[in-house]
């Protein structure tokens, strides 16, 4: 399984090496991951990631590279548990619920792009 999976950390880190391998001065921004504390991200999409944060800061006119991780469906299920303690911090009751989270989509960061190519799979071909 580890060869398939890249964790948290070391994505950061490759993305941060992409643009650096085009040249020292670049600067990259990642946005859309610092609310996670740990996770697993596909190591081949993270390749082809990787091949495209070196494809842009490789443009000469450009000094800086933002990384926006954003969820590609926009409303997104999620669990909420709700949990309480006692002084002694031993539970006492949880209760769970459900909400969902209408997240931005991508038009908000391609706002004034001239020039945008899309290099996702349709929706359920992952």
């Amino acid at each position: 399984m580890r060869l398939m999976h890249t964790s948290l950390p070391e994505f950061k880190i490759k993305m941060q090496g992409a643009a650096i391998e085009q040249s020292p001065n670049k600067q990259v921004e990642l946005r859309g991951v610092e609310n996670l504390k740990s996770a697993k991200m596909q190591s081949l999409r993270t390749g082809r990631i990787e091949d495209a944060i070196s494809e842009v800061a490789g443009q000469k006119q450009t000094r800086r590279v933002e990384v926006v991780v954003l969820p590609r469906v926009p409303e997104t299920m999620h669990t909420v548990v709700i949990k309480g303690f006692d002084d002694e911090g031993k539970p006492t009751k949880a209760i769970m619920e459900v909400i969902n989270i209408i997240h931005p989509t991508e038009e908000v960061e391609l706002e004034g792009f001239k020039e945008v190519e899309d290099r996702r799979p349709l929706l359920g071909c992952h």
